[in-house]
């Protein structure tokens, strides 16, 4: 069965925003790959973080150092996220 990347994308949005600190300044929210890796609840949403994150970053909503991040070498590459999510219960379906 194939993921929606669209609510993956969504889901991802409200996990960083969650987890993350929120830089005025910027009017961006940013946490550190190993925060959301090691999240519980993060944890039991995703099957594939790591590609939602690419999809993500393909379409420009979050952003983060390098191709791809993996569990221990990428834990304090930071994840930013340049598009807010949306309200709950307003994503396109």
């Amino acid at each position: 069965m194939p993921l929606n990347v669209d609510h993956e994308i969504a889901l991802l949005q409200r996990e960083i925003t969650r987890l993350g600190t929120h830089d005025p300044a910027t009017n961006t929210t940013s946490v550190k790959f190993g925060v959301l890796v090691k999240d519980e609840q993060t944890a039991n949403i995703f099957e594939a973080l790591v590609q939602t994150l690419r999809a993500a970053k393909k379409r420009k909503i979050v952003a983060f150092e390098g191709e791809m991040l993996l569990e221990g070498p990428s834990n304090n590459v930071d994840v930013v996220l340049l598009q807010p999510a949306a309200p709950a219960g307003t994503e396109a379906k």
